[in-house]
């Protein structure tokens, strides 16, 4: 399934972004991206730190709660980044639960899920930071970034492009099979 890629310069928040999108009947798979958020949200009201020179991505999509639940979704989409990403990144990645992807006790990815009832549809959206080429200081926990693991300089738009690629298989394939099945797929 294809996904419609809308590109910013600047955003507050991509989430937001794609929730404006939902509110004027936007119903095909979208992904919004933006070279710079200023105000990017993190899990219970917390604030995602975005750098400039970093990925800052949002997904969303229509999905029936009948055959997926939104913390089976959590589940996936933690597992289905942690994919992609393990294609780049040599070193192990660890999921710290629900939301972030770590690399030796560094947080170098936010996972953001909201949904939001439209028009009698549930959307899923998937706010992705990631810290691909500046790791933010933060006083709660240790982050990093690919370019420090990697120690060169990383390409956003190669990223995006095999993120995006995974999405669009993941679409293809989640009405037709088991929760079982992707969790099989993608871990």
């Amino acid at each position: 399934m294809k996904i419609n890629v809308i590109k910013y310069k600047k955003v507050k928040s991509t989430n937001n972004i794609a929730l404006k999108l939902i509110k004027k009947n936007i119903t095909k798979p979208t992904l919004v991206t933006t070279e710079k958020q200023t105000n990017g949200r993190g899990r219970v009201g917390k604030k995602w730190i975005s750098k400039k020179g970093n990925l800052f991505i949002s997904l969303f999509f229509k999905f029936d709660r009948k055959k997926i639940n939104f913390k089976q979704f959590a589940i996936l989409n933690a597992f289905l980044l942690k994919k992609v990403l393990s294609k780049i990144i040599p070193k192990k990645i660890k999921i710290k639960w629900p939301n972030d992807l770590l690399i030796d006790q560094r947080k170098f990815c936010g996972i953001l899920q909201e949904v939001i009832r439209f028009n009698d549809f549930d959307y899923l959206i998937v706010g992705i930071g990631l810290n691909t080429n500046i790791a933010p200081q933060n006083k709660g926990f240790y982050s990093t970034s690919l370019k420090n693991i990697l120690n060169t300089k990383i390409s956003n738009r190669k990223v995006l492009k095999n993120i995006i690629i995974a999405y669009e298989q993941f679409l293809k394939e989640k009405n037709k099979l088991t929760f079982s099945d992707m969790k099989k797929k993608y871990k």
